[in-house]
């Protein structure tokens, strides 16, 4: 399957293991309005997102699930499927028609398992993920909540 050079995981992993995941990844098209996965749920596959934007949210008991990020073209949508228990944190929903690449968890877990560097490759590029999006929680929050606001970038 060929994929666009400028995507996030084939610059972020070797070439070696952006081509053998590509090779396993299928190509699934979202409506505006559909739920990729519920917090709480099984995490069985991940997606990178080719065109459109997901948004990841959290449930407030009694109100609407809280929006905690938007994310659009070449990101990672998911990333719990790489951690035990293999449960989803958030929630996500399309916010505009989607097109993603998306790719099974266990099977990638398994590649993972049988060659020690592309499981390096894959959890360094998924940690680098879930830091940064991290740091962004936190300066949203510093931002909404602290009495000056987060001040520099950090």
């Amino acid at each position: 399957m060929n994929a666009s050079p400028a995507s996030s995981m084939l610059r972020a992993l070797p070439a070696e293991c952006a081509e053998r995941l590509m090779e396993i990844a299928r190509e699934v098209s979202f409506p505006q309005g559909t739920r990729l996965f519920e917090e709480g749920h099984r995490a069985d596959r991940f997606w990178i997102i080719r065109s459109g934007t997901v948004a990841l949210d959290m449930r407030v008991p009694g109100r609407r699930a809280a929006v905690i990020e938007t994310l659009g073209h070449n990101e990672l949508v998911g990333w719990s499927w790489l951690f035990a228990p293999h449960t989803w944190h958030l929630g996500a929903e399309a916010t505009s028609p989607v097109r993603t690449y998306e790719f099974d968890a266990d099977v990638v877990r398994a590649m993972c398992q049988a060659d020690p560097a592309l499981g390096m490759a894959v959890g360094q590029w998924v940690g680098d993920t879930v830091g940064r999006r991290l740091r962004s929680a936190r300066k949203r929050l510093l931002d909404l909540y602290a009495p000056y606001g987060s001040g520099v970038d950090r």
